[in-house]
């Protein structure tokens, strides 16, 4: 039999991190409505592991079994030691991803991360037209990512184009794909705004209706058919329209390993949200401690922590119940039922959202930019209510 380690199957924890995410910096000249870093970044700036330590991490982490690295932030050309990086990464096989807006990358940066082994770019865009790409970042942005894709496509790089899709360019995804052609795209990912962090507190003026997501997956669907293995396009439908919650990072704890700026260790982008978890930090603890023995990596591996109706589902391999930061913030209950599930106690909190989103509920709110003075008011509580408005709590 095998043995348990914290109530956990040791043949979960014995499985090996094959993802590690380096969140290397929150700070970014973008100001994104739908940004995925915490609302309260501002109070995790000003502590970032400096060169030595992340070089620790990379080795660390590769000697658990990472084979792939993602380099992002925040803006990760921010910080001037990323050449550095690049290269340790490389010195130990690492598949290295770079993922940015562009602002920062210069002919010499690009060619300094061609010689020194990074494998992969992804460039944000955010439309086709100006007023909206400038509005969504709050930034004057859009013609220096025209700029760096051509960059990019010089230097031999796949090109990679990710476009977050909401209700201000949901209904460009014509000439959003036109315009990724023309770049010479590689792989495009449509990837529909899922609400967590700066995009949960917009949610209600970004949330397309149904109607527009059908619409757009039929228009995604028609260009592949046009393109066909000239461009691999990837549509991510949001979690709201489903009705089976997605495996969340694959599985808690189970590919992904996320460090954050600071030096916390996650298994997703957004579990410092959940209550009552302590996450191991890099400068306090290895990072094999974090994966395989720290309790919070270990909270929702497995099964065992699974409320019905998830405890008792012949679909529960299929999602390990969904998103827990998902679940947390809608409901208030970090062990239930995604409430994406349409099995979940908790579904008409979805269906009322989508429903607001198809009546135009609460759109003439300001929308919250993604910035250090904003980030503060959240820490300072004055979101508050605004965030309260999102899940079952008192």
């Amino acid at each position: 039999m095998a043995q348990q380690n914290n109530g956990v199957d040791s043949n979960i924890t014995n499985k090996q991190p094959l993802w590690l995410l380096a969140e290397i910096t929150y700070r970014c000249p973008l100001h994104c409505a739908f940004c995925y870093n915490p609302t309260d970044y501002a109070n995790h700036t000003n502590n970032e592991l400096d060169t030595k330590g992340w070089i620790k991490v990379l080795n660390q982490a590769r000697e658990l079994g990472a084979l792939q690295l993602g380099i992002s932030g925040g803006e990760p050309l921010l910080r001037d030691d990323i050449e550095t990086i690049v290269e340790e990464a490389h010195s130990l096989g690492y598949y290295s991803n770079l993922i940015t807006s562009g602002v920062g990358l210069t002919e010499k940066r690009i060619d300094a991360f061609k010689k020194g082994g990074l494998d992969h770019i992804q460039l944000s865009m955010h439309d086709i037209t100006e007023e909206i790409s400038n509005f969504v970042t709050d930034t004057r942005t859009f013609k220096l990512k025209q700029k760096v894709a051509a960059m990019i496509k010089d230097r031999g790089y796949p090109m990679v184009l990710n476009v977050v899709i909401h209700r201000y360019n949901i209904e460009h995804i014509p000439e959003i794909l036109e315009m990724a052609e023309k770049l010479g795209a590689d792989y495009v990912e449509l990837a529909n705004t899922q609400y967590y962090g700066w995009s949960l507190l917009n949610r209600n003026q970004l949330m397309p209706t149904k109607e527009q997501v059908d619409k757009a997956e039929e228009v995604t669907n028609r260009f592949r058919d046009k393109v066909g293995n000239k461009m691999k396009v990837f549509f991510v439908v949001p979690d709201y329209f489903g009705n089976r919650p997605k495996k969340c990072m694959n599985g808690w704890g189970e590919v992904f390993m996320i460090v954050t700026a600071d030096g916390d260790v996650l298994p997703c982008h957004s579990a410092r949200v959940l209550p009552n978890m302590k996450f191991p930090n890099v400068k306090n603890n290895e990072l094999g401690y974090a994966w395989h023995e720290s309790p919070a990596f270990n909270k929702y591996r497995g099964d065992s922590w699974m409320k019905e109706p998830c405890r008792t589902c012949p679909e529960k391999e299929n999602d390990l119940g969904g998103c827990r930061c998902q679940a947390f913030l809608i409901t208030g209950d970090a062990e239930g039922a995604d409430p994406v599930c349409d099995k979940a106690p908790g579904r008409p909190l979805i269906v009322k959202a989508v429903e607001d989103a198809q009546n135009g509920v609460l759109k003439e709110q300001p929308i919250v930019f993604r910035t250090n003075k904003n980030s503060q008011r959240v820490i300072d509580g004055e979101e508050k209510d605004r965030l309260a408005d999102f899940h079952a709590l008192p």
